[in-house]
């Protein structure tokens, strides 16, 4: 057990290697002995419980969650001239991988308590060059799908579920990544579902947009060496799948661990000063991927959290849609106000599933002497 005094990290993957580096060294050796380290059985294994797991009929493996919605968007033929809907208050792979795609992301708010896509406002941001909608399952919950299902239906776009932090997440009792035309996960180290390295999927339950999937992260080849099509290489390779699929048997276990970390600052911060907790969506089962708090006092608590010796990080700082790198769509600070009022005051604390539960009472003890101390 550490020391209740030791430095909290905000992740840390050691505990989890050390209490499973048997296993792990026995995969990456099963790979080195096997022939294969590209696109071999341990990748087909993965694609197939991933598949299963998430409730769709494929899965299809890739190097990045950026690349899986990329490819989405390709697959759908969606490009120059289109536009996608989306959020700003996500990561910038989310952006990226539009504009990669050559099409023009549409920016919508999210709601205040959740932080999610607000399904009210995506209506009016419909245009007749829209093509695609990409609700972004954020913090480790899903976007409120029904009514965005509906809007979908309705105007006859495509729907691409930007999964990366949401891996098991639940909606009505079913998981991301089964709603939409596509679901694009990312298992960037720190996910709920995190690999030793880059690492992404897609999931569908169209067969033909399963073969265009896997066609398109192999430079658009299908058998031989004839591309039927322009591609990509963008394909997860066989140590990573071994390691997630380690990982996907033990999913559920990691999840409700995270969330025995939730129930503690839940209960022990509930009511402490201007201090806003997550909400949890209405019908959804929350993977805690992070546990992000609000407060007018962000900045002064980060800095007293730091002295205590408490990792804390800020997801995100800068709303993309004000961010230099993308000031050629056009928007200005006032467009998305709840957006950039999260910027402003949003404050991730430590959540992992091998956070020792003392580490999470100090990181409550600190923030509420904060509070009291009316900093």
């Amino acid at each position: 057990m550490p020391d209740v005094n030791d430095k909290v990290r905000y992740w840390d993957y050691l505990g989890d290697y050390a209490l499973h580096r048997e296993a792990y060294l026995a995969a990456v050796d099963r790979v080195f002995c096997s022939g294969r380290l590209v696109l071999g059985q341990e990748v087909a294994h993965f694609e197939k419980d991933l598949a299963a797991y998430c409730g769709a009929a494929f899965a299809v493996g890739v190097n990045s969650g950026t690349d899986a919605i990329l490819l989405a968007l390709k697959a759908l033929g969606i490009g120059g001239g289109d536009e996608v809907i989306t959020v700003s208050n996500t990561a910038v792979p989310t952006v990226a991988a539009i504009r990669a795609s050559g099409a023009t992301p549409v920016f919508v708010d999210v709601e205040e308590d959740t932080y999610l896509m607000d399904a009210s406002l995506v209506e009016a941001a419909v245009t007749p060059r829209t093509r695609c909608l990409i609700p972004v399952h954020l913090c480790g919950q899903m976007a409120d799908m029904a009514p965005l299902k509906e809007i979908v239906r309705r105007r006859g776009l495509k729907l691409i579920e930007d999964c990366a932090q949401a891996c098991g997440a639940t909606y009505r009792e079913e998981r991301a990544g089964s709603f939409g035309n596509v679901g694009a996960f990312s298992f960037y180290p720190t996910k709920v579902l995190g690999a030793f390295g880059d690492a992404g999927a897609m999931t569908t339950s169209d067969p033909e947009l399963a073969a265009r999937l896997r066609r398109l992260r192999f430079y658009g080849i299908e058998k031989g060496y004839h591309a039927e099509e322009e591609g990509f290489n963008s394909r997860l390779d066989e140590v990573q799948a071994a390691i997630l699929n380690l990982k996907l048997v033990g999913i559920e276990a990691a999840a409700s661990a995270r969330r025995d970390i939730a129930r503690i600052y839940d209960e022990g911060l509930a009511g402490v000063g201007d201090l806003g907790l997550p909400v949890v969506g209405r019908d959804c089962r929350h993977q805690y991927y992070l546990y992000t708090v609000r407060t007018p006092r962000r900045d002064r608590l980060m800095e007293f959290l730091g002295r205590e010796g408490i990792e804390t990080k800020i997801n995100y700082p800068h709303p993309v849609h004000l961010m230099r790198g993308y000031s050629a769509l056009g928007y200005r600070e006032g467009d998305l106000p709840v957006t950039e009022r999260l910027a402003r005051s949003i404050l991730s604390l430590p959540i992992y599933p091998e956070l020792p539960w003392p580490h999470a009472e100090r990181v409550v003890d600190a923030v509420r002497r904060f509070f009291r101390g009316g900093r």
